[in-house]
């Protein structure tokens, strides 16, 4: 942003026009002038064509032919909302004053034009244009962190999803995304809240599973003083904190019984009361909710209610497995490549040997897996070129355990770990230490590699292996599906 910004001077009057212009000039502002507002439109529209032309002010008589101050402003509101407008009349009238004001005016000024008054109403438009510069700036920034751009992938399901998001964008809709852990539930409520029309309110998180249940409806609905002990003032919770905005609930699924009761009214009226108090506090919050189980089971089990899972399963947007779209694990390894190059001020590269491997590890803990596996390699990597050997060591014990640590011991990982084919399944969140994850997410991996073991030691039959890992038939069937474990030939 300028120092200076260029200013557009519009007045019927030549002689006014030129003397502004000049006064303008010698305090070292670049100025133009242009007859009526007609004219001024047009170089508008002219200078946003060209980079470093643009208008940052606006100098504009109210009483003038063809196009009038008046008329100018309204057809600036659609294309130059960044430009900051200052009015100048002959006939100073208090109605028109605050007509201009309401379509953007900063100052109001009467001829003849004092020039103090105009020196700081001049500053005064600089400033504002300033921070409107800014604003733009920030918002352009979350669009990119947060926006659409953030969710990569060509595969089909991913499509969909993009699809779904823009559609539901624009509507109140409650929002249910599904998926397993790690797969960028919370990115997709994100995309939804900045693409909406509610992307200027705000956008809050509230996750169920992080919060002890005795404290889940404070936190939500928030509560008096006195409420209970330790309530030593007024707290504000994060239904109310959303109003105008979003608020994307996580982890519905591990909702307390109690609190699902609330949810279904908050969700029906947009109502509800502070823990201890009988006020209703209206509000005015669009709701994502995410899962990282299947409710419809949850529903049938009697462990979530029924009403309110068809509450907010108005729109469903189910988030794939990154094991079930590997075609796209390149595109989203690069695109995480640059992002951390970016942050770290690195430039770095896969191999060909190195996008394989990621592309041939199943990734339990599915995109944020995948995202720390290629931070991690951005840090740790000693030359532009990122090689196998700078992935995590589950993935390298997985995809080519002979790239392990000599020495370690046969079947065991440079940590000691067992590897496939050792008798112990290999346990991610515990490779190189402790890797945060949820412990569903920690399970995958040993138990698609048990199954595979008995189902190799039994020559494929389901029937006996479901009989040696006493588990039913249906229940083997759905995890060789979810593991994608295919009978060799």
């Amino acid at each position: 942003m300028p120092d200076k910004a260029r200013i557009l001077i519009v007045d019927d009057d030549p002689i006014v026009a030129e003397s502004l212009a000049d006064f303008l000039s010698r305090e070292g502002y670049a100025t133009a002038t242009a007859c009526d507002g007609s004219e001024a439109l047009t170089m508008l529209d002219d200078a946003l064509e060209k980079v470093g032309t643009e208008f940052g002010i606006l100098i504009a008589d109210m009483n003038m032919p063809r196009c009038d101050g008046m008329e100018l402003l309204k057809g600036m509101r659609k294309n130059h909302e960044s430009v900051v407008p200052i009015v100048v009349t002959g006939f100073g009238k208090i109605d028109s004053a605050v007509e201009a004001v309401r379509l953007g005016a900063v100052d109001y000024l009467t001829k003849p034009v004092v020039d103090d008054e105009l020196r700081l109403a001049v500053n005064k438009a600089v400033n504002q244009h300033t921070l409107v510069h800014e604003n733009k700036s920030l918002k352009t920034q979350l669009s990119e962190r947060f926006g659409m751009g953030n969710l990569v992938g060509n595969d089909y399901r991913m499509q969909k999803v993009y699809d779904l998001v823009e559609t539901v964008a624009e509507s109140k809709t409650t929002v249910l995304v599904s998926g397993e852990s790690g797969t960028g539930k919370s990115m997709v409520g994100r995309a939804i809240h900045t693409i909406s029309p509610r992307s200027g309110g705000p956008f809050i998180t509230f996750a169920c599973g992080s919060i002890p249940e005795t404290l889940l409806e404070s936190e939500l609905f928030g509560h008096v003083k006195g409420a209970f002990t330790g309530a030593d003032n007024d707290k504000i919770g994060k239904c109310l904190a959303a109003d105008g905005g979003t608020l994307f609930i996580d982890e519905i699924n591990s909702a307390t019984p109690a609190l699902q009761l609330k949810l279904l009214r908050v969700l029906q009226e947009r109502a509800f009361e502070p823990v201890g108090s009988t006020e209703t506090v209206h509000v005015d919050v669009r709701f994502v909710l995410a899962t990282n189980q299947p409710l419809a089971e949850m529903v049938e089990s009697g462990e979530f209610r029924e009403d309110l899972y068809y509450r907010i399963n108005v729109v469903n947007i189910a988030m794939p497995a990154l094991r079930d779209r590997s075609g796209d694990v390149p595109v989203l390894a690069e695109h995480f490549l640059e992002k951390h190059c970016k942050e770290l001020g690195r430039q770095r590269k896969f191999n060909s040997e190195t996008l394989e491997a990621l592309r041939s590890y199943t990734w339990p803990g599915n995109v944020r897996e995948l995202e720390n596996a290629v931070e991690r390699a951005v840090v740790l990597s000693k030359s532009n070129e990122i090689q196998v050997t700078d992935l995590p060591e589950q993935v390298i014990a997985v995809v080519n355990p002979g790239l392990m640590t000599p020495g370690a011991g046969a079947g065991t990982s440079a940590n000691g770990h067992a590897l496939p084919g050792s008798g112990q399944a290999i346990i991610p969140a515990l490779a190189g230490g402790w890797n945060p994850m949820p412990l569903s997410t920690a399970l995958q991996e040993p138990e698609r590699l048990i199954i595979l073991a008995a189902l190799e030691a039994n020559g494929w039959n389901r029937q006996k292996t479901a009989r040696q890992l006493d588990v039913n038939r249906s229940t083997l069937y759905k995890k060789i599906k979810q593991y994608r474990l295919d009978e060799p030939g």
